[in-house]
Formats: structure tokens, C-alpha cells, sequence
């Protein structure tokens, strides 16, 4: 599904991501539930960050990183076709501090979650309103504030991944992908500044 619709930027952790405003680095952009940063980082499943930069500006992806610890997780404990928080704990959330192409979906400067309904050869990924939440349930009212949604292929990874991982490549000053790697896959999640094309 192809979104076009702009939102408005949102609340996150008592703090506003506008354009030119100053932006939270590290964890301190995350929203956590019931705990501080570093207990967050703590945990099981710990809470990372990816920063994203373009156009001289930072945006940030949290999210939390659960480990395989010999168990099937995608395919398994996370069911391919059924929504999943693209990782453990709180929502998978990026925050932007400008307009952006997130896969498909245009979006305005401000916060959202992000999961995924992943199959075996690609993911829908689903860009959504509703931020300062525990990942799951992904519940119909969750779904009721989806921005819009987008497919990618699903490829291998060379090696095992234990630990569910994003990373960001570059390509170029205003365009790259978010790359999500776990067990067997790999997604590359392409994010643009607003104007740019794929």
C-alpha cells in the first residue's frame, strides 16, 4: 500500500523532533516504559539505537535486540504473516528531525513506530502513528493509526545473525537504507530525505 498522507510531528519522551530544532542523540531520543535508558540497555533483549544521517542532520532508530539463544525466532516464536514489533520490548521507533520517504510511505518530521508482517521471501513493513507503546499487542486500534505500508525481499545474510541487528548505509549526502539482519535475513529498508526519488 502506497501512502502519501503528511502527519503531523510527534510527542516523544517530552521531547519535539521539528526541522532545525535540536535533536536528541543516543538513547535519550527512546521512549522506555518503567525504566531509565541504562536499565533498558540492561535487559535481555537490550535497548540500541541506529543513527541515520543526512542532510547534516541526525535522525535516530531505537529499537530493542532480542538474541536467538538456539531457539527459531522469525518462523517460530514471531509467526510469519502476523504483525511483529521488529524486535522485543517497546515499539521499533524512528525519529525524524526532517520530511522523509520512508520505503513508499511519505511522512512529515516527527516520531513513529515501525513493524513489520514478515514472510518468507519479503516483509511488509508498516510505518505507524502510535509511538510511546509496548510493542505488542499490535492490536486493531494500533493499526488504526498506520501511515501507509510498503514490501521488501527478504535475502540471506552470510553468516548467522544471533543478535537481531540495524545498520544504515549511505548512499549518498540525502539517501540510504536501514539494514535489518537476524538469524538467516536481511532487509534493506530504504529512507530518503523528502523530495527524493528511489
Amino acid at each position: 500500500m502506497r501512502s502519501t498522507s503528511l502527519l503531523a510531528g510527534a510527542f516523544v519522551a517530552g521531547l519535539t523532533f521539528l526541522p532545525g530544532a535540536a535533536q536528541a542523540q543516543g538513547t535519550d531520543a527512546c521512549f522506555v516504559r518503567g525504566a531509565t535508558a541504562a536499565e533498558a540497555a540492561a535487559r535481555p533483549s537490550p535497548l540500541k539505537t541506529t543513527a541515520i544521517t543526512m542532510g547534516g542532520q541526525t535522525a535516530t532508530l531505537c529499537y530493542n535486540a532480542p538474541s536467538a539463544k538456539g531457539r527459531t525466532m522469525l518462523g517460530g516464536l514471531d509467526p510469519m504473516g502476523e504483525p511483529w514489533r521488529l524486535g522485543a520490548n517497546e515499539a521499533t521507533a524512528i525519529h525524524l528531525p526532517f520530511d522523509a520517504m520512508i520505503g513508499d510511505v511519505a511522512v512529515d518530521a516527527g516520531s513513529y513506530s515501525i513493524y513489520a508482517i514478515p514472510g518468507e521471501t519479503e516483509f511488509e513493513i508498516v510505518v505507524n502513528n502510535s509511538v510511546e507503546r509496548w510493542g505488542i499487542p499490535i492490536t486493531p486500534e494500533v493499526r488504526a493509526e498506520d501511515v501507509g505500508s510498503f514490501t521488501r525481499p527478504v535475502t540471506a545474510t552470510d553468516d548467522f545473525v544471533e543478535t537481531m541487528t540495524f545498520t544504515w548505509e549511505s548512499h549518498g549526502e540525502n539517501m540510504g537504507h536501514l539494514v535489518f539482519e537476524f538469524e538467516n535475513r536481511r532487509v534493506e529498508i530504504p529512507v530518503h530525505m523528502g523530495g527524493m526519488n528511489h
